[in-house]
């Protein structure tokens, strides 16, 4: 059976961090490398115009980490974030769009769950530690990590099974409050949303950094959003 393929957009440096002068395209291998593992077929996706062309040769879409969203207040001085380029976030939120118009199954990673959040009504916190509130550090050293709990009667519950789970945590942005669309799946000790959910679709969004994290939690969850393609493929029909 041919493997269901998994759309994965690039990183956009626009600001010659890679070579002075020109835009570059990049992103971390180990996303590719753990869709491979699942049985998927990932396919990378640069910034280009034909957004629905794009969706219609991919069997699901998985939204990696990025770089920090801007701020809809103000925040502390000598807090300062580390943008995303604006060309990026509105390819992103387009394939997004075009991905939930198709049926298409999507997995949001850190950034990734955040834009699912903000396309969706919701709100995001721009820098955890100078957000009102008693939270924990969410920026730990790679191989760190901390309990979150997985709420029952949810999808993600029956992916990774209900409550404790440790998971790495590189963050500093988060999401403040889902819209409608999205439910909370998973929370950390402290309240902050760890997961979150759509109800009538398969549309997981995780803050923390499965493909990094060698461990049953990470193999089931990009097991069952590949599953979750092929399952969308053949109801479409093989493409």
């Amino acid at each position: 059976m041919d493997r269901p393929r998994i759309g994965i957009p690039l990183c956009l440096d626009d600001r010659g961090r890679w070579r002075a002068g020109r835009d570059y395209v990049y992103i971390d291998h180990a996303y590719a490398r753990a869709i491979d593992a699942a049985g998927g077929l990932a396919v990378h996706l640069p910034i280009q115009s034909d957004v629905q062309a794009l969706i219609d040769g991919i069997d699901g879409l998985l939204l990696p980490g990025g770089d920090d969203f801007p701020s809809d207040r103000p925040l502390p001085d000598g807090v300062e974030l580390d943008l995303a380029p604006t060309a990026q976030i509105a390819f992103d939120a387009a394939l997004l769009a075009a991905a939930r118009e198709r049926g298409r199954p999507v997995l949001g990673l850190c950034y990734g769950m955040q834009l699912l959040a903000r396309e969706a009504g919701g709100l995001l916190e721009p820098h955890l530690p100078s957000a009102e509130g008693d939270f924990e550090v969410h920026r730990l050293e790679e191989d760190a990590r901390h309990p979150i709990s997985v709420r029952p009667d949810t999808r993600l519950a029956s992916i990774l099974g209900p409550g404790a789970h440790p998971v790495n945590s590189l963050h500093h942005q988060a999401v403040r409050e889902t819209g409608a669309a999205h439910r909370v799946a998973a929370t950390a000790s402290d309240g902050v949303i760890e997961a979150i959910e759509a109800s009538d679709r398969w549309e997981i969004g995780v803050q923390w950094h499965p493909e990094k994290m060698e461990d049953p939690t990470s193999t089931a969850l990009f097991a069952a959003f590949v599953e979750a393609a092929r399952d969308a493929r053949e109801r479409e029909g093989v493409r």
